[in-house]
Formats: C-alpha cells, sequence, structure tokens
C-alpha cells in the first residue's frame, strides 16, 4: 500500500525564528518589503537618478537577491467592520443610511471585480557550510555514554554558535540592500518573524484571502 505523501516534502522551510526564514539545507533567508514607486509619473531628471541608484545597488552588491512580486485578491474584511462601527456610532439618520448604502456597493463591487493588491518583496539569501566537528571524536563518544551526552550538548551549542553567525553575516547583506535602495526612493521594512509566518501563510493558501495584514505595511498606509 502506497504511503500518503505529505505536503511538507514539498516545503523546503524548515522553521521561522529570530526574523529569519531557516530552509532544511541550512540556509538562511530574510524578507525584505518595499514601497512601490510610479516610474512613469517621474521626471527625466527623477527617472535617471532612481535608474542610477539602482544600477549601483546591483554592481555593488556580491550576492544574489530575488525579486518577489505577490499579487492577490484584496482583503477587505477590516474597512468593513470599521464601517459597520461607524455606523453604528452614527447618530444623523442620513448619514447612517449611506454608510450603510457605501457597505453594500463596497460588497457588490468586490464580489464582481476581482480587486487585487500588490506587494513587492526583496529575498536577501545567506548560506554557509555548518561548523565541521571532529569525527574521531565522535567515533569514540558513541560506546561511552556519558561522554556521547556531552557531545551531544556540544552539538547543539555548535548549531547555535553556527546560527548566529550566519545570521549576522544575513543582517549586513539586509543592511547593504536596504541602504542601496534608499536613493531610488522607496521605503524598506524587514519583516520580522511574526510578518513571515503571516506573509508564508498567505503565500502556502492562495485559494484563501489573507490571514491578516501585515503590520509594517498597515503603518505605511
Amino acid at each position: 500500500m502506497a504511503q500518503s505523501t505529505s505536503t511538507e516534502q514539498f516545503v523546503s522551510i524548515e522553521t521561522i525564528k529570530d526574523d529569519c526564514v531557516i530552509l532544511k539545507d541550512g540556509s538562511l533567508r530574510a524578507v525584505i518589503m518595499v514601497s512601490g514607486i510610479n516610474f512613469d509619473l517621474k521626471s527625466e531628471d527623477e527617472q535617471a537618478l532612481i535608474t542610477s541608484a539602482y544600477q549601483g545597488l546591483l554592481n555593488r552588491l556580491d550576492f544574489s537577491i530575488q525579486f518577489v512580486i505577490h499579487s492577490r485578491k484584496l482583503n477587505i474584511e477590516s474597512y468593513l467592520k470599521y464601517l459597520k462601527e461607524r455606523e453604528g456610532q452614527e447618530e444623523n439618520s442620513l448619514l447612517k443610511v449611506q454608510i450603510k448604502e457605501y457597505i453594500e456597493f463596497i460588497k457588490t463591487l468586490v464580489s464582481v471585480t476581482n480587486v487585487m493588491s500588490k506587494r513587492f518583496y526583496v529575498v536577501v539569501s545567506y548560506s554557509a557550510g555548518p561548523v565541521d566537528a571532529d569525527k574521531t571524536f565522535a567515533k569514540i563518544t558513541e560506546f561511552i555514554p556519558f561522554m556521547k551526552q556531552a557531545k551531544e550538548g556540544e552539538k547543539e551549542k555548535n548549531e547555535e554558535m553556527d546560527f548566529e553567525a550566519k545570521k549576522m553575516q544575513l543582517r549586513h547583506r539586509v543592511d547593504a540592500v536596504v541602504s542601496g535602495l534608499r536613493p531610488t526612493g522607496v521605503r524598506c521594512a524587514r519583516l520580522a518573524t511574526e510578518e513571515l509566518l503571516e506573509l508564508y501563510y498567505n503565500l502556502y493558501n492562495p485559494e484563501k484571502t489573507e490571514k491578516k495584514g501585515i503590520k509594517i505595511l498597515e503603518e505605511e498606509q
């Protein structure tokens, strides 16, 4: 009888912690959310400056980055909730009716039209080999229980030190990308652990509306 296939086998993420996405191969990812700019509305001089700044960023980087555009159906639940609260607080009967009609209009508009939201991200990666263990010592400790236990504790310590070193290198790369993007006029914010969890939940559940809004995005609006 064939074994059932778990969807986890097709997901390369091991865990998410300390503002980092840790993949199963040990490499790390950081995600930077960036705002958009309307390039066509800029003057020729402004366009030249933006292009030059972007070119300078790409020329300075000695590592690869990934640009991601995430489009999905707009979640208006929080907005509708706000309007319902305003309707309940409104004392003017005419305004109350208008708010109610506006709510119905928004619901109808969203039901017949695909109102999409777009978000822009830059993914920064870092990968390096783990701290090498003493293979000879590892062989010996297999036959000595208390030494084996000590070795396991040492292994956990080395893994944590390895993660901290990788995390620091990743942070340096994030800082380099953010400082390089600022001259283009876009706003940048690295996603924290909770926001990464929300982002990947939304990415892996495209058939659903968003779980909830990302806090950084709400602060920028």
